[in-house]
């Protein structure tokens, strides 16, 4: 009986005092950086168990369209939200501030029978090879930055991505800036109407037909290429040289591209100048509203990301991402300082 009592009693003080909640922070974007962003959120809560961070990984349209709407707390975007965005979301739910959360790499991952060299590719070749006028593997435009390879005569199967992509935008804009018949015929966006191939939901989409498909070729994020093991191509840069996607050749280009960075740090570093700067490479943006409506979430939503853009970088060099140089990790804890609730900074 007395038992009873107690755990009535306590039911009781557990109606009037209940245990503190977590606040859910909901996200959603790029599939870019999900890998990054998963360790983020997965180490960020180890020792702050207070908050609960959910994001989908529905590539960068979706992120982008689901800020405007209002629908999460935060975004992630491979590409900066367009004069146009910018304009959309502000009318409806106040400015959104774009925070470079980490660099990576696009690369062009093939799977051609019998082949398993790392092929060079130029701009030109590339962007014909995504236009249809270059069908198969043997093709003279191929053979000539290949000669030491043996090329078969197998058609090449393109694959893309279906949904709106961050990954696309910066693949596309590198195309547009080596490509003048792609510039004018395709253009760059995180949505496209493709000439030829088939689309794959995701970088793990576009992973999973390459691999699976003989002849295929896609644009995926290094980590996907390399999580999958599906070989991928070396690509001639500005300066004429043949570049492996890595880190170094990542930080090397936002080195050479980025000297004077916009005020809204809304930038690109594809096909950037210096010997060393891998052609197709990015920055990837987590996406914040300036103006917060609840000031819970917005405190711990702005808390982590000043977390993931400083102490959070550790975790980039492990999953093939390059780190944030000290220059871009300042300039964005200067933006997060704009981050309001009620007209007053959130952030201490």
């Amino acid at each position: 009986m007395f038992k009873r009592v107690i755990i009535i009693i306590a039911a009781m003080l557990a109606t009037v005092w209940p245990i503190a909640a977590q606040t859910i922070i909901n996200g959603a974007g790029a599939t870019f950086p999900y890998p990054l962003i998963s360790k983020w959120s997965n180490e960020y809560q180890k020792t702050n168990p207070g908050v609960q961070i959910n994001y989908q990984a529905i590539g960068s349209g979706g992120g982008i369209r689901q800020m405007i709407e209002g629908t999460v707390q935060w975004g992630a975007s491979d590409a900066p939200l367009t004069n146009e965005q910018m304009r959309t979301a502000e009318s409806a739910r106040g400015p959104i501030i774009h925070i470079p959360e980490t660099l990576g790499a696009v690369v062009l991952a093939y799977n051609i029978p019998g082949v398993k060299a790392a092929l060079n590719f130029d701009g030109e070749t590339t962007a014909k090879i995504y236009l249809g006028k270059i069908t198969k593997w043997d093709d003279p435009a191929i053979r000539a930055l290949n000669p030491k390879v043996r090329l078969p005569g197998t058609r090449i199967l393109v694959a893309h991505r279906a949904d709106g992509s961050g990954t696309t935008y910066i693949f596309a804009d590198y195309l547009s800036k080596v490509s003048e018949e792609w510039n004018q015929k395709v253009g760059k966006s995180t949505s496209l109407n493709w000439p030829v191939g088939i689309g794959g939901k995701g970088n793990d989409g576009v992973s999973g037909i390459v691999s699976r498909t003989p002849g295929a070729i896609g644009y995926v994020e290094l980590i996907y290429a390399l999580q999958n093991e599906i070989p991928f191509a070396n690509v001639k840069n500005k300066d004429g040289d043949f570049i492996r996607p890595s880190i170094s050749g990542v930080t090397e280009a936002l080195a050479n591209a980025a000297r004077t960075l916009p005020k809204d740090l809304r930038f690109s570093i594809t096909n950037a100048p210096g010997k060393e700067s891998y052609p197709i490479s990015s920055a990837t943006w987590l996406l914040i509203y300036k103006e917060q409506t609840d000031y819970a979430k917005g405190k711990a939503t702005a808390e982590f990301m000043r977390w993931a853009v400083t102490e959070g970088q550790k975790y980039s060099v492990g999953l093939d991402y390059a780190p944030l140089p000290q220059q871009i990790q300042k300039l964005n804890l200067e933006k997060l300082k704009q981050v309001e609730y009620q007209g007053k900074p959130i952030l201490e």
